[in-house]
């Protein structure tokens, strides 16, 4: 690993000023279970100069609940979050994607604005330095996309943003964006529709470089309330997802009312699945429905050959996923 400058912010507006002051190869870290790896790999083009803490700002690891929804701090932990009994009673698709999310030691280390900013996942853009040197894919400037004349097993099934077909890997992601979140930083407040995207080359969110999150609010979701989430990984207990789901409906007497869902780790950024949404509206939640759905969820997918088999995988999950928020019989 490189040399690089350790700050410790006393607050927001100072973590700000310090990435104004530093320039763009300065980072800012919580629980830093991603951005220590690729310190370590070397993955960036230009080597990182200085870090800056935030776990030293006091405010950012509280939740609550009050009258606009459950409010989570930027430092929140995912493992706080799977415990928490306010989460689970009124959110359980939230918590049981940050249980969902890595190993029990990457949970009491990994925060909640770190899972949603963290960098895409693929290969040939996460080469290790050290390996050999890094790769210059796409996605660090180069020409084209090596995963897709390469190894694509994991990537995306609904096509390329800007070449690059590297998916988003958070598990809180779907659940989050099946809820209608909204990320607050500290300049803005970001419905999380809009807070994804790959179309800004290496980094995977909306965010200027020296803008941080510092809360996101999960809006009460109302009477006949129900969301589920659920993953599909190789090691159930650490792996990132070959595919997860979450979902949030809304019913009424028996008839589907408001419904998200949303994939992901199957394309550059979490991926809603509108016309399945809205061909559950209106109608109850069988099986045939939730299959229905599963079907509109996929039918956009335009898979390589190597990973195709993540369109049947992803059809089933989110009528799996629906079934989740039926009402007990």
């Amino acid at each position: 690993m490189n040399r690089f400058k350790h700050l410790s912010a006393a607050s927001v507006e100072d973590a700000a000023a310090s990435l104004r002051r530093l320039g763009p190869t300065a980072h800012v870290i919580a629980g830093g279970s991603d951005l220590m790896g690729c310190l370590k790999d070397n993955l960036w083009m230009e080597t990182p100069t200085a870090v800056i803490d935030l776990k030293t700002i006091p405010g950012l690891n509280a939740i609550r609940e009050d009258a606009d929804g459950l409010h989570l701090g930027a430092l929140v932990t995912l493992t706080r979050i799977a415990e928490s009994q306010t989460v689970q009673s009124g959110w359980p698709g939230l918590a049981e994607a940050a249980r969902r999310t890595g190993s029990p030691l990457l949970r009491n280390m990994g925060t909640i604005a770190g899972n949603i900013c963290q960098q895409n996942r693929c290969w040939y853009f996460r080469y290790p330095d050290k390996i050999g040197g890094r790769i210059d894919c796409v996605r660090k400037g180069g020409q084209r996309c090596l995963a897709v004349p390469g190894d694509h097993r994991y990537h995306s099934i609904f096509g390329a943003v800007k070449k690059c077909i590297a998916v988003n890997p958070s598990d809180t992601a779907p659940a989050l964006v099946a809820l209608g979140a909204v990320v607050r930083t500290d300049r803005r407040a970001i419905p999380i529709d809009g807070f994804f995207s790959a179309e800004m080359g290496a980094q995977s969110t909306v965010l200027e470089h020296d803008e941080i999150v510092t809360d996101i609010l999960v809006p009460h979701q109302g009477p006949g309330a129900a969301s589920a989430f659920r993953k599909i990984a190789f090691r159930q207990s650490i792996d990132f997802a070959l595919v997860n789901c979450g979902v949030a409906l809304t019913l009424a007497e028996g008839v589907v009312r408001t419904a998200r869902i949303c994939l992901n780790g199957v394309h550059n950024n979490p991926y809603r699945c509108t016309g399945a949404e809205e061909a559950l509206v209106g109608g109850a939640l069988t099986e045939e429905t939730a299959a229905k759905a599963g079907e509109l969820a996929v039918a956009g997918a335009k898979p390589l050959f190597q990973n195709a088999y993540k369109v049947p995988m992803a059809r089933a999950l989110v009528a799996d996923t629906l079934l989740d928020c039926a009402p007990a019989a």
